[in-house]
């Protein structure tokens, strides 16, 4: 778990913790510099469930550098990052947990069902739909359901499941610390993208495993409505997603040896593309079958393409 001033809503995600059906577990918080009552809400949680059971660290502290450099999401993904590479934390599976959601009492159970079935060696990471509440905890809605079967192509473009979602055996890990704590778009797309990138396993749950909190605070909304579609649009044509490709681009050139040989030949073919002309860009659709899991984020994904914002 990342924190940064979460106390409004940690009591509640910590008591889902402490009440999945699936009991063998440790919590890893990381707190990134909070000047509210997060930290002193942990260490509560920590004295009652055991300090064998909760260890608290402090983040790698990047906030106070410029907006300009670093995006709120960047922060984030630095402050998970900087726990997933660290080998000192061991274990048979992980899980990214956020601060202010609150876990279905089955999540974990279900997560370990199947990836127990695949084997040691082989990267896997599980990953759900999530069911969306309001600041209150008021059901809204789900997020969308993802029908097309998890693929480096489609990671190229776009994170599967939320971060909130995910769980992964210690193969998919590992190829998380090899890489390291490197500069990111967001943690959840990177495992993402290194899992299937890797030649690994993934598994989309259609069932929610989490309530996904709405507020004013979230790094990254539920994209449900059309007005959250629309901010995520201007985001395609204002070019911020092309800076995230950049990112994501970057960090996968830096980790090409963890790729198989086909994803890393994809990945060149993409970065020579993407800079090239109208045609050039237009085979990252055509020959590259680079896709987004619904028809609206295609969409999306055909106008960056053409517009030289991808």
């Amino acid at each position: 778990m990342c924190t940064y001033n979460g106390c409004a809503h940690i009591n509640e995600q910590l008591r889902s913790l402490a009440g999945q059906t699936h009991d063998n577990w440790q919590l890893v918080a990381s707190d990134d510099g909070s000047t509210d009552d997060t930290v002193s809400r942990l260490i509560k949680f920590a004295s009652q469930k055991g300090r064998d059971r909760v260890e608290l660290r402090y983040g790698p502290r990047t906030r106070g550098i410029s907006s300009a450099v670093v995006e709120p999401r960047e922060h984030a993904a630095r402050n998970y990052l900087s726990l997933v590479t660290d080998r000192t934390i061991s274990g048979d599976y992980f899980a990214y947990c956020d601060q202010d959601d609150s876990w279905a009492a089955d999540k974990l159970e279900r997560a370990l069902a199947w990836l127990s079935t695949v084997p040691d060696h082989v990267p896997a990471l599980y990953g759900s739909r999530t069911r969306i509440v309001r600041e209150t905890g008021e059901p809204y809605g789900l997020s969308p359901l993802f029908a097309k079967s998890p693929h480096f192509r489609n990671a190229l473009v776009q994170s599967l499941a939320g971060g909130n979602t995910m769980v992964f055996n210690s193969a998919g890990r590992d190829l998380l610390a090899a890489a390291g704590n490197l500069r990111v778009a967001s943690h959840d797309w990177w495992t993402y993208l290194l899992v299937t990138g890797g030649g690994g396993l993934v598994h989309y749950d259609r069932v929610p495993s989490i309530n996904y909190r709405q507020h004013n605070q979230n790094l990254v909304g539920a994209n449900q409505d059309l007005n959250a579609m629309l901010r995520r649009l201007e985001l395609v044509m204002g070019g911020a997603w092309a800076r995230w490709m950049d990112l994501n681009l970057m960090a996968l050139r830096c980790s090409a040896h963890l790729l198989t040989p086909e994803n890393r030949h994809l990945l060149e073919e993409l970065m020579h593309r993407r800079s090239g002309s109208w045609a050039a860009r237009l085979g990252i659709l055509t020959r590259l079958g680079l896709f987004r899991q619904t028809s609206r984020g295609q969409l999306a994904l055909g106008l960056a393409v053409v517009a030289g914002r991808l």
